[in-house]
């Protein structure tokens, strides 16, 4: 029989024939590091995507609001996150974060707009 050896810490792994860790320990230490880079971007992504719309919804209380494009690059609104697009049959195009959207206008203004769920 073949002596298996821990995919973490290369120490004899003991019990079934199929197994990959020595314990519980190597087995989370092991997939933790495997999967750091990609956690690394969802958490980065997901917490621009948190201040976005923390962002929309401090400037739009009452559910429809105009703001500039300077009120929203002050704040720290980055334009490049936004979880989903909305295009009217008129061509307008709504950019979402979750509830949360904005419509290009005019001179650098935009509509804010929330969605009812």
């Amino acid at each position: 029989m073949e002596n298996k050896k821990c995919l973490e810490c290369n120490e004899t792994v003991k019990g079934r024939i199929d197994k990959k860790f020595c314990g519980d320990y190597c087995r989370n230490a092991y997939n933790n590091r495997v999967s750091k880079g990609s956690k690394n971007l969802i958490r980065n992504i997901n917490n621009r995507l948190r201040k976005n719309y923390k962002i929309l919804s401090e400037l739009n209380i009452s559910g429809k609001t105009k703001v500039t494009r300077t009120k929203l690059y002050d704040k720290g609104f980055d334009f490049n996150f936004f979880t989903s697009i909305y295009t009217t049959k008129t061509g307008n195009t709504y950019f979402y974060i979750y509830d949360q959207g904005y419509l290009a206008l005019e001179n650098e203004t935009f509509l804010l707009i929330r969605k009812e769920l």
